[in-house]
């Protein structure tokens, strides 16, 4: 097979809203599937597993010491991921199985920061089945940062995959030059911007990043619809009563590094999207702009970035 192509799959689909078990198990379905039909890769969307907290604008989640918050808080750490304990295990034993890797959106419980708080971490896992990088989203958005807390750069890594490198970001931290520079300087060609899901939030910045750094990018968005929230507790009743029916419609898609569309945004259904990149695109139109290469000045601006992961203790025994 040749090694300049790359087939992905876009898993555009739902959580089983705030089940990290039952998500995961849908996710493993998925990524056989996309195995299946002969992906490589296999991305899914931000904070997929255990789910994007839409409840904080429908609850009143800014109310300071709020029961409902508190209660809701720790149903939804309950339900995070923490690879320690083994929680992607199975996940990772497909991966290897198939040889196939998987970009996927998680909400992690760090238990290198003492094991309460909440990060948004997009979790890459590679055709071995080992972790690759754990990237815990750097600036939360707007109400996103009275859950999820604020991340650091260690995960700006890219990774080998056949001809291509590919790295990836969080959501509206694709808007970071900065760190998009990070990924561009590691050779990324390959670049995966992951959403909680709607074709308002991919349909420009999928362009115009494929356009700025000559590279493929592939967004890939969740879906949330008022059937996927459940009837779980009072306050999921309270935000299935607030919703209009769809909180968060899709959109994924893919663009090449000309900017031109591969596969346009998607509609709101759960779906895997397959295509196939040829890197020598890449390579076509990096002769006129390389932002890392032949157009760079390095002598005039350079970028430093702490790759180190952040904590508040250093032991020595």
């Amino acid at each position: 097979m040749d090694h300049n192509l790359l087939t992905v799959g876009l898993a555009q689909i739902a959580p089983v809203w705030l089940d990290r078990e039952r998500t995961l198990a849908k996710v493993n379905t998925y990524v056989e599937d996309a195995a299946k039909q002969g992906c490589h890769l296999v991305v899914f969307g931000e904070a997929l597993v255990p789910g994007y907290p839409f409840w904080m604008e429908l609850t009143d989640g800014a109310r300071f010491n709020s029961p409902t918050q508190k209660a809701i808080f720790a149903e939804y750490a309950a339900q995070a991921v923490q690879p320690e304990a083994g929680h992607l295990d199975q996940l990772r034993a497909t991966a290897a199985q198939r040889h196939i890797a998987i970009y996927l959106g998680t909400i992690e419980r760090a238990l290198d920061r003492g094991g309460h708080s909440l990060y948004c971490s997009l979790i890459f896992i590679d055709p071995t089945g080992a972790i690759g990088s754990i990237h815990r989203k750097l600036m939360p958005t707007y109400e996103e940062r009275l859950v999820w807390s604020i991340g650091d750069g260690h995960g700006l890594r890219t990774h080998p995959l056949r001809a291509f490198r590919v790295g990836g970001l969080n959501c509206w931290e694709n808007w970071m030059p900065l760190p998009r520079a990070a990924l561009y300087a590691q050779g990324e060609d390959v670049h995966i911007a992951i959403w909680p899901g709607s074709e308002r939030n991919t349909r420009d910045i999928t362009r115009f990043i494929a356009m700025e750094s000559r590279s493929y990018v592939v967004s890939v968005s969740g879906l949330m619809r008022r059937e996927d929230i459940g009837e779980g507790s009072d306050w999921h009743r309270i935000v299935a009563d607030a919703t209009d029916g769809v909180l968060a419609n899709g959109g994924s898609c893919v663009a090449g590094p000309d900017g031109e569309w591969i596969v346009p945004p998607a509609s709101a259904n759960e779906t895997l999207l397959v295509t196939t990149l040829d890197h020598t695109r890449v390579l076509e139109e990096r002769h006129n702009f390389d932002p890392s290469g032949h157009y760079a000045h390095p002598d005039v601006t350079r970028l430093h970035v702490n790759r180190e992961r952040q904590s508040t203790i250093t032991v020595s025994d």
